[in-house]
């Protein structure tokens, strides 16, 4: 018993269990609520099915509204997955690229520079660069301060169009490379302001090629809109099954002598 109460003692309260207790609480209070003012009209069984019905439609229309809009409950977003970072010579093709579609860069899309596409692209290369262990370490170290961009491309993916917006078919691959070259390291005199960083176009270019991982942005949302509306539709059932049989049960009462 000693021991029992050494140990019992001892025990911390988890602050992480406050959120578990609270949301539980919340639940039992609100639908609780509900319930025992339909259980008391309706009846036990009945009052059930309405609140099952009413909170399962109700969590169907909210997944349908997040599945539109893109909000709520999100899966994981769309990202740039690295493929293989190149180095070459200024001018030289990408013929050593393990990617054959990076061999000719004709038959790929270039990015303007305020375009948001090489934006993107570029502060994800830009992450892949300087991320520690990267196969470029010692050419800009860790500071994106050390490079440029210098040419974004992207090839592939679906068009933006409405159908393919909306409707799941596969979609082809999507890639883009950015490029990037060291900087041009000047002397700044004391108390001046240091000029607008420009690349060496002497110094290697660093082609980063990067896969673009569409994520499941919509999957969480999509499923409890199906997984509610499972639900509501069984319940409706079992309503209108029930409202069947009462109907019939008077039916057969007034018919009877």
């Amino acid at each position: 018993m000693a021991n029992l109460a050494l140990f019992a003692m001892q025990l911390r309260w988890d602050p992480g269990l406050r959120g578990v207790l609270v949301v539980l609480v919340g639940i039992v209070v609100l639908m609780g609520s509900v319930y025992l003012l339909l259980g008391t009209n309706l009846g036990a069984r009945l009052g059930v099915l309405v609140v099952v019905g009413a909170l399962s439609g109700w969590l169907m229309l909210m997944g349908v509204v997040w599945a539109v809009y893109g909000i709520g409950y999100k899966g994981a977003a769309p990202v740039w997955k690295l493929e293989e970072m190149v180095v070459s010579q200024p001018g030289s093709p990408l013929s050593n690229a393990a990617l054959e579609k990076a061999h000719d860069l004709s038959k790929w899309t270039e990015l303007a520079a305020d375009d948001s596409r090489r934006s993107d692209a570029a502060a994800s290369a830009s992450a892949f660069i300087i991320e520690p262990g990267s196969a470029v370490a010692d050419l800009y170290g860790t500071s994106d301060a050390n490079f440029k961009v210098v040419n974004a491309f992207e090839v592939g993916g679906k068009s933006k169009s409405f159908f393919n917006n909306w409707f799941p078919w596969p979609s082809p691959p999507h890639y883009a490379i950015v490029q990037v070259q060291a900087v041009e390291q000047v002397e700044v005199p004391f108390g001046e302001t240091p000029p607008p960083s420009k690349a060496d176009p002497t110094k290697p270019v660093v082609s980063v090629i990067m896969v673009r991982d569409l994520g499941k942005k919509r999957l969480p949302s999509v499923t409890l809109a199906l997984a509610a509306g499972i639900v509501f539709g069984i319940t409706c059932n079992s309503l209108h099954r029930r409202d069947k049989a009462s109907m019939a049960a008077r039916a057969a009462a007034a018919a009877a002598p």
